[in-house]
């Protein structure tokens, strides 16, 4: 995965650099979207759970935040990420400045085993916005990342996968986010009612050819995780 230093590149045009391919339902106007990841010591879980959930619940509480979602790896339970989507730059900005935003990254340091990993950017395709729980929901976020001359045919090729997502049982959320200082970067976003619907769709032949069409046009690897929802 492309490590970003943890700085906000805010001050960057956040629209879409490539041709909109998504449909006029699926705009989002000015939203600003972040997708951060956030890897603490293997001693310091669960303070990092308790940490994480101050800062999800005073951020909730902000100005123009539309999604704050903190997530826990499955696999790895000392990492975790946080999706965010913001009304525009001006609430994030508001939000960067908040009390209750220094006050996380400072305490973050003590149990931190590596900077964090954020990566602003915008929504390409993407659902109506909701930010509720939903128990047992398995949440998928995948970088995608593929050489500048492969970005229109990968932005075709996410636009089909997200419509055909879409239609797999199971599946209650597929959005595509694309970075604004990196456009040929992507962060996948996906919520799935179960691990069995998950399995369906990864063996789903649509699948399986976007995968393989997807795999001349990488510039990395194909980086997948998966977490459930930090109550």
């Amino acid at each position: 995965m492309t490590i970003l230093r943890p700085v906000r590149i805010v001050g960057l045009t956040i629209a879409i650099l490539a041709p909109m391919l998504a449909e006029p339902a699926r705009a989002q106007g000015s939203a600003v979207y972040l997708a951060t990841y956030v890897d603490v010591l293997p001693n310091a879980v669960v303070s990092g759970e308790a940490l994480l959930e101050r800062y999800r619940d005073a951020s909730r509480k902000l100005g123009g935040n539309r999604r704050f979602d903190v997530l826990h790896e499955i696999a790895r339970p000392d990492r975790f990420a946080i999706l965010e989507v913001w009304q525009d730059k001006a609430a994030l900005d508001g939000h960067d400045k908040a009390a209750s935003t220094l006050r996380f990254r400072d305490e973050l340091k003590e149990f931190q085993s590596a900077p964090y990993d954020e990566r602003v950017g915008s929504g390409t395709y993407v659902e109506p916005l909701e930010s509720e729980s939903r128990a047992d929901t398995i949440y998928v976020l995948t970088h995608v990342d593929v050489t500048p001359d492969h970005l229109d045919d990968c932005l075709a090729l996410l636009k089909t996968m997200s419509v055909d997502t879409s239609k797999d049982h199971g599946n209650i959320g597929y959005e595509v986010l694309q970075q604004a200082a990196l456009p040929n970067h992507f962060t996948v976003v996906e919520e799935w009612t179960s691990r069995k619907a998950l399995d369906s769709h990864v063996m789903a032949a649509h699948t399986r050819a976007f995968r393989q069409r997807l795999a001349p046009m990488a510039g990395a690897l194909y980086d997948q995780r998966f977490y459930k929802e930090l109550s």
